[in-house]
């Protein structure tokens, strides 16, 4: 079974950054695709970001834009999402997942983690 497990969140005050960490456990595996989501309380589940395996082609939503960066390590099944000048509102717990098979839906992912929080003060 595949196992994903997130790391690097915490408190930051607005404006300031963290660098959230993922790595899959359990065995050496090439996914399609893997991305970030959110989650607050009371809210769905957002997509954030994900990146393809093959290429490295990155995507975004229009809410963190220009705001983070994914990026991933093939060799050790790990992706990354650096979060700038956060806000108040990116307060939510983040989820990290991993799409193992090809899918159209850049939102369709197989495996998930457990999350780790991210909290931004004002």
């Amino acid at each position: 079974q595949v196992q994903l497990v997130e790391s690097g969140g915490g408190l930051v005050q607005a404006g300031g950054s963290l660098r959230l960490s993922c790595a899959a456990s359990g065995r050496t595996f090439n996914p399609w695709r893997m991305a970030w989501f959110r989650q607050a309380p009371g809210k769905e589940r957002q997509f954030v970001a994900a990146i393809s395996w093959s290429g490295g082609s990155t995507y975004y939503a229009n809410s963190v834009k220009d705001r983070c960066t994914i990026s991933r390590d093939n060799a050790s099944n790990t992706v990354s999402l650096q979060m700038n000048n956060l806000k108040p509102e990116d307060t939510a717990i983040y989820y990290c997942a991993a799409a193992v098979t090809p899918r159209v839906s850049i939102t369709t992912y197989d495996y998930w983690g457990q999350g780790t929080q991210v909290t931004v003060s004002s």
